[in-house]
């Protein structure tokens, strides 16, 4: 079915706009030996994001395409996925911005995946609770959250949206799966500056180890793939620090003893 769309009036139009563009989207299902890409031609507009492409592919083309996806506009990070090998929010890149005739979509990396563009969070989820505490988005904040006199405004240590693309970017989570992860770090580097009632010495205990802030190899990619400037990279690098003061102060103590 070819839906009735105006481009003149809709810039997210993915019909009748003259601009061509082959997709070739990676499929599996559960049961299937190994995936496959199958290819698939669009036509998209200026404005139009991987996000509309795709839904615009299962809505004419492919009913059975598997994607998650939510908000639209990247508050949300349900449409994280890989598109040209680089993790990207799907909903807020455009595709005539790729320049290329090609767009390949994948499933971010580094998780089991549940079918096509579509992985299982659980284990991320799972990182981010050994920590003790969510992480807060900036749409969290109460409205009691006044900022006090004298103090221009709040700094967030983060906005992590929980998309799962600092993990998938990790070099390091591809290869050790005991790693706690860049954003359950970020979100430990948080607590133990804001505790708010958890136990800093508990949570650097679990982080000052060699499957947690050590086993970062400083790639930064997780930094570099992260859409809400969260930098998890520096927060390892923070976190880091903090476990070598402590074992300094720890060493000078014992000598004085």
């Amino acid at each position: 079915m070819n839906a009735q769309l105006d481009p003149a009036h809709d810039t997210h139009a993915t019909a009748d706009t003259g601009v061509r563009v082959r997709f070739r989207v990676y499929r599996y299902k559960a049961g299937d030996r190994a995936g496959h890409f199958d290819e698939f031609s669009l036509e998209v507009a200026p404005e139009t994001t991987v996000l509309d492409a795709l839904v615009a592919i299962r809505t004419r083309l492919d009913p059975s395409l598997v994607l998650r996806h939510s908000c639209f506009h990247a508050s949300c990070g349900t449409c994280g996925m890989r598109v040209n090998d680089t993790e990207v929010m799907a909903c807020v890149t455009k595709i005539l911005d790729l320049g290329s005739a090609t767009v390949k979509v994948e499933p971010i990396a580094n998780g089991a995946l549940l079918g096509d563009l579509a992985t299982d969070m659980v284990d991320f989820y799972a990182r981010l609770a050994a920590i003790g505490r969510p992480l807060i988005r900036e749409s969290e904040w109460l409205p009691s959250s006044i900022v006090p006199e004298g103090i221009e405004a709040y700094n967030r240590f983060e906005s992590c949206i929980e998309c799962g693309l600092c993990t998938s970017a990790c070099p390091i989570v591809a290869t050790d799966p005991r790693y706690i992860g860049p954003a359950a770090l970020a979100a430990a580097c948080r607590a133990v500056e804001e505790p708010r009632g958890l136990d800093p010495g508990a949570i650097m205990g679990l982080v000052d180890d060699q499957q947690g802030a050590w086993r970062c190899h400083a790639a930064f990619e997780c930094t570099e793939a992260c859409p809400s400037a969260v930098d998890p990279a520096g927060a390892i690098m923070a976190l880091r620090r903090r476990a070598a003061s402590g074992r300094l102060r720890s060493l000078i103590g014992g000598r004085h003893a």
